[in-house]
């Protein structure tokens, strides 16, 4: 019985510590997966991949025309606006500026188009950024987490004991995470690299005259305003005088009373002393 008992305990360090061993080994891989990635990165596609952005500023006759034009030539290849600001000067120039993102293919031909439609063009500026590599480096850090994750989901499928399941769960998490975290960044790279930024500042050139508005002029519709005006003023200047009077009624009479009889008074002491006197 004493051996059975040895043999049991034995058998179960020996499970735990295997148990252990290979969650040291994922987590070892886990921390070389990067060094891994940047090894398998060094054989890059044939097809590189670069996000182009251009910056260029026009002179247009026409800025309401050239900017549809813009905006037509752009969805007629696929493209779209994400941004169109337009400012006005003395209210007769204009200028603006829209945001363009254009399938790359498209991109060399969508800028001769819009610098074929200017009068001129003013300033040029067009840059690109290689990410092939990153993109590359990304692919292996995702490979070999996805690998971390399927071994880590393996273990926490034949995992029994408190203490591990926790801790499997706690690694599997954070291998997810910088999963995504990884798609995320592949993702932007690849709509970066497939659709390009193109910023167009354009500005007419000509200043546009105004013609002859004989609806400013309108000579006798200001003179029947103002006469309503006076009118209306008159009336306002009446009815308030009327109101002011009225309401005030009594107390014009009490003061003419109170001021109307001595007055009275005395002027007939007055016609009596001149009586007497002839």
């Amino acid at each position: 019985m004493a051996l059975d008992q040895n043999s049991e305990n034995t058998e179960a360090s020996f499970g735990f510590t295997e148990n252990k061993s290979s969650m040291e080994n994922v987590e070892k891989q886990d921390q070389n997966s990067d060094n891994q990635a940047i090894n398998s990165s060094t054989s890059l596609p044939s097809e590189r991949m670069v996000i182009y952005n251009a910056d260029i500023q026009l002179t247009v006759k026409n800025y309401e025309k050239a900017r549809t034009e813009l905006e037509r030539k752009a969805a007629e290849i696929g493209g779209y606006l994400v941004e169109d600001t337009t400012n006005r000067y003395g209210e007769e120039q204009l200028s603006g500026m829209m945001v363009f993102r254009i399938p790359q293919q498209h991109f060399s031909s969508f800028l001769q188009s819009a610098e074929e439609a200017a009068a001129e063009v003013t300033n040029r500026h067009v840059s690109g950024q290689d990410v092939t590599e990153e993109f590359v480096d990304l692919e292996s850090r995702l490979r070999s987490k996805k690998a971390v994750e399927a071994r880590l989901q393996s273990f926490l499928e034949e995992a029994e004991k408190t203490e591990d399941l926790l801790k499997i769960s706690s690694d599997l998490s954070k291998v997810q995470e910088e999963i995504e975290q990884l798609t995320g960044r592949m993702n932007y790279l690849q709509n970066q690299t497939a659709y390009s930024t193109v910023t167009i500042t354009l500005e007419e050139n000509s200043i546009l005259v105004p013609g002859i508005d004989n609806k400013e002029l309108n000579t006798w519709q200001k003179v029947k305003k103002q006469l309503v005006v006076n009118i209306n003023w008159l009336l306002s200047f009446l009815s308030g005088s009327i109101v002011l009077i009225a309401g005030n009624l009594p107390i014009i009479i009490l003061l003419a009373l109170v001021i109307g009889i001595p007055l009275v008074i005395l002027r007939k002491r007055r016609n009596v002393r001149n009586e007497e006197k002839k």
